[in-house]
């Protein structure tokens, strides 16, 4: 290495674009099938037009610490970047761009708004996947896939014929979650309940004739039944009155008719069991169309059906309509509930307004009012498909990570109800239903035109039909439904079509791990469960680690709309990738919701800063052009043939007698090993960021703060001895493999600095080091092992804590000599301590130092215990001791001053009787304290006298 200026700060807006590029240069992250174990991982594909948010920046920070140390680990790791096309999303975009063309969806064919879209796709798409470059993705970016490419167009075209084929597709009329705003169908998961404070209406409808009823309320000359609903609006569409068949209030009125309130229309009063006695009045309104149990209701009663909502949730024309609510027509739902309310109560009908909290639906895409409403849709039959799905996740062949949301998967999967996976759309994967008549069942399934031609003419008898006679369905496939083959469709985009897996598919598949929010278990993962058994018998990946939600102080989701989240690159720009990296998973513990904190990713910047400031100290030290190579510590690492591929091992003939190692060298050696180990079980779990906390620990504390102060020289300004310095830089190169996953670019940059590397010896692609602590235990420093070496060293480290703080204590420079004075407990231990008195001696300002099991105090002495060990530092002539007995007598009187207020309160019989009894006893503490610190002050002045 030639001698060159450091940059005293390190510098990610340099550092990060030059390794960025020289790792895509050199293909590093790209993969193919060979001899290796593969380790594959599909990215949660975000929106092609989306741009990077927190959520993002959590996952594939998580996703990319697992991969590059995968890759480390000798594994063959492919990362499979790509995006969704997001029908909804994607969709209202280009229409809101229309509308400020002065442009409107319906004044395009369906082909000329399909151009607009991919215009757009291709005007906006892609940012994000080089957003997720600049956070450090290590992605095999040429694997990059898109879920309406053509390859994968067509494999979603192919799920939804074979599983049509195997009559687990079918087309029906049903009630449907309905989004006003997208003006599409949507599945059940993509509902989002909130508790709001609504309204409660309480109306009556009057009975059509004059004679009394038994049992019902009399106004004026009419009687009349009460209903309570939410959705009075919904009252233009009722058809029906429903009461229990045995509640005694109400027979005399099963039979009966009832006018509905603002029309003309006269509704019978029905019993069925569905209606609860004790709930309200007893009485339920029956609106078929809107509501899904009024459905099943009506269709048990062969009531009519009355849509009064439109499409876009204006009130539509209905028969009955009086005057009044014909002025409703064309106004919005929310805006009809206002006018009708006051014109219920205007016309009588209108009982009384309650308070009310309850549940209401949302779009998840558009935030819109969900509507129930009975439409045609096609759906797809879940029950067949969801029990491999429940049962391999349940006997732990795909593990959950935290294992707790395996009761939320199994809850909603015993429950699981058939997916409307229609959407009135154009942006997406076009239904592959060609119709050929009005009836319900003139319609085939094909992957084309011609295929759909020959099947019609077939089921129709109709030989001369052409082309021209069919048409296909308008509406699209539901987003997810092409997002459950990712595992499957990236790698194999013709597999579902001929059954034989090609190369890829046949070693990448299962992947491995899957990280994701759990937010969209059952929009995704569950359906990709279902996917990877109904298509390939296998499943799609063995691990899923659900991380939390990224949330802001309040503990509110943060998001751009509420103005709470921070811009990702912005952090990136003043932190760097590494710190923000380090930010995000430091407030990310396993599996929870993590409360985002801006100051975490400066605690990662600081990092950063330590670790540069550590290597440019190291490199100032240099008196030669190299680093040159530690024959010692090279014998420590050899490589060697591990289960995951090449790993580096520690020789357990290299720490046997006779090694050069000094105990600074063998504590380090093994604090790596112990902090590896514990790495390990971490990354088994999930637990990325206590891995991270070890290795931030081990290099901050560890190496910075103990092991480059223990290995300087002791001769101030000197430069660290050349023997120390190069196995200082290579337990250095150590630490970035290990800290690497967590911080690409600065250990890059430093691994490059440190000495001249090909490209081929990248640390990208370096073997991670691994170190059996069986072998290192047994074969470390010639009288202990490195257990025991770890216990010795974290004594003598205690000790110099103890010290240290009585120079503070006394006030004393920290540069002033001191004579120390240590008594072990045992001779043995006076033995091993005495062999390292020169960590002491390197870390403290000592003029002597004796080691004896038999010590006595020195008179006018500091002392403290430490492990069972004293220590004794004698003052005499380092301090002024009329100053220190004057400042011991000032610290004994305010005590007793103190003391002297507590034992008022606690002689006062009211205070002690009527307190609460831990308020008295931490009194009663706190004078106990003061007594014993009292003491020690006393004792302290008698050794100034």
């Amino acid at each position: 290495m030639m001698k060159r200026e450091i940059p005293k700060q390190y510098q990610p807006e340099h550092v990060e674009p030059k390794w960025a590029a020289y790792w895509e240069e050199h293909g590093y992250f790209h993969s193919e099938p060979d001899e290796r174990e593969a380790y594959a991982v599909v990215i949660p594909p975000p929106n092609v037009t989306g741009v990077l948010h927190m959520g993002h920046m959590l996952n594939n920070t998580i996703q990319d610490v697992l991969v590059r140390r995968a890759r480390m680990l000798g594994l063959n790791a492919c990362w499979v970047p790509g995006t969704d096309h997001a029908s909804i999303a994607t969709e209202a975009k280009v229409v809101q761009r229309l509308r400020k063309q002065g442009l409107s969806k319906r004044d395009l064919s369906r082909d000329e708004f399909l151009e607009h879209a991919w215009a757009w796709t291709e005007e906006h798409g892609g940012i994000i996947l080089d957003q997720l470059k600049k956070l450090g993705a290590s992605c095999d970016w040429k694997r990059t896939r898109f879920t309406l490419e053509e390859g994968l167009y067509e494999a979603v075209i192919d799920a939804f014929v074979e599983l049509y084929d195997r009559g687990l597709i079918y087309r029906g009329r049903r009630m449907v979650n309905w989004d006003p705003a997208a003006q599409t169908a949507l599945s059940d998961e993509e509902v989002i309940y909130r508790e709001v404070q609504s309204k409660l209406y309480v109306v009556r409808y009057p009975v059509v004739d004059e004679a009394a009823v038994d049992g019902a309320a009399v106004d004026g000359a009419s009687a009349f039944l009460t209903i309570a609903t939410t959705r009075p609006e919904t009252i233009l569409a009722d058809t029906a009155i429903c009461v229990h068949p045995d509640d005694p209030r109400y027979q005399s009125w099963i039979g009966r008719k009832v006018r509905v309130p603002l029309t003309d229309r006269v509704v019978p009063v029905i019993a069925d069991e569905y209606v609860e006695m004790e709930f309200g009045t007893g009485c339920l309104k029956i609106t078929p169309a809107h509501d899904e149990n009024d459905y099943m209701i009506g269709e048990r009663h062969s009531l009519d059906v009355i849509d009064m909502l439109n499409a876009d949730g204006t009130v539509a024309e209905v028969p009955g309509m009086s005057e009044v609510a014909a002025g409703y027509v064309g106004e919005d739902r929310f805006v009809v509930r206002k006018r009708i309310v006051k014109d219920l109560e205007e016309a009588g009908f209108l009982v009384r307004v309650e308070d009310l909290t309850n549940k209401v639906g949302y779009s998840e895409r558009t935030d819109a009012v969900i509507e129930p409403r009975l439409s045609l849709q096609w759906f797809c039959d879940m029950e067949e498909l969801s029990r491999p799905a429940l049962e391999h996740v349940m006997n732990d062949d795909i593990r959950f990570f935290p294992e707790k949301f395996k009761n939320s998967y199994r809850n909603w999967m015993e429950n699981i109800r058939d997916w409307c996976i229609s959407r009135q759309l154009w942006w997406g994967h076009r239904i592959p239903a060609w119709y050929f008549g009005e009836g319900e069942e003139e319609y085939v399934i094909a992957r084309s035109a011609e295929e759909a031609l020959a099947k019609a003419r077939e089921k129709s008898g109709n030989g001369s039909m052409v082309e021209g006679d069919l048409w296909q369905d308008e509406d699209v496939l539901d987003t997810w439904f092409s997002s459950w083959l990712w595992p499957i469709s990236v790698f194999d985009p013709e597999f579902i079509r001929t059954g034989e897996p090609n190369r890829d598919l046949e070693y990448y598949y299962p992947t491995q791990d899957l990280v994701t929010a759990p937010e969209i278990m059952f929009f995704w993962v569950a359906r990709m469960v279902m996917a990877g058994y109904a298509f390939a018998g296998e499943k799609p990946f063995s691990n899923v680690y659900y991380h939390g939600i990224v949330r802001d102080e309040k503990r509110r989701k943060m998001s751009k709309s509420l103005g709470n989240s921070p811009d990702p690159l912005d952090l990136i720009a003043t932190y760097g990738a590494d710190g923000t990296r380090v930010g995000m998973l430091f407030s990310s513990p396993a599996g929870n919701d993590l409360l985002f904190d801006e100051k975490l990713c400066e605690q990662g910047r600081n990092f950063s800063n330590k670790i540069w400031n550590a290597f440019r100290f190291l490199t100032m030290n240099l008196e030669r052009d190299d680093v040159g190579v530690d024959p010692a510590l090279e014998a420590l690492w050899r490589e060697e043939a591990g289960t995951s591929g090449v790993e580096e091992t520690v020789s357990e003939a290299t720490l046997g007698g006779g090694t050069t190692f000094n105990l600074a060298d063998r504590w380090l050696i093994g604090r790596i090993a112990e902090t590896l180990e514990g790495m390990e079980h971490d990354f088994e779990q999930f637990r990325l960021n206590e891995a991270l906390k070890k290795i931030y620990s081990l290099i901050w504390d560890d190496f910075c703060d103990w092991y480059i102060e223990v290995s300087k020289s002791d001769e101030p300004g000197a430069n660290m001895p050349q023997e120390n310095l190069t196995r200082a830089f290579g337990l250095f190169e150590v630490l970035m493999k290990m800290l690497h996953p967590f911080m690409p670019f600065l250990t890059e940059e430093i691994w490059q600095q440190i000495r001249q590397r090909t490209p081929e010896d990248a640390l990208t692609i370096s073997k991670w080091p691994s170190i059996s602590w069986t072998e290192a235990s047994t074969g470390a420093g010639a009288s202990t092992g490195l257990d025991a070496d770890l216990v010795l060293f974290a004594r003598l480290q205690s000790l110099v804590r103890a010290v240290r703080n009585i120079q503070a204590e006394m006030n004393l420079a920290p540069r002033q000599e001191l004579s120390l004075v240590v008594k072990p407990a045992s001779l043995e231990e006076c033995q091993l301590l005495e062999e390292e008195a020169w960590v002491l001696k390197r870390l403290l300002p000592i003029a002597s130092l004796v080691f004896d099991v038999n010590a006595e105090k020195p008179k006018a002495s500091a002392a403290t215990l430490i492990d069972g060990i004293e220590v004794f530092v004698p003052l005499e002539g380092l301090i002024d001791f009329d100053k220190e007995r004057a400042r011991l007598q000032k610290e004994i009187d305010r005590l007793q001053g103190f003391m002297s207020g507590i034992e008022k309160k606690l002689s006062n019989e009211k205070f002690v009787a009527n307190a609460p009894a831990e308020v008295v006893e931490k009194e009663r503490k706190k004078l106990a304290d003061a007594k014993r610190d009292v003491s020690f002050l006393a004792d302290q002045m008698q050794e100034f006298m």
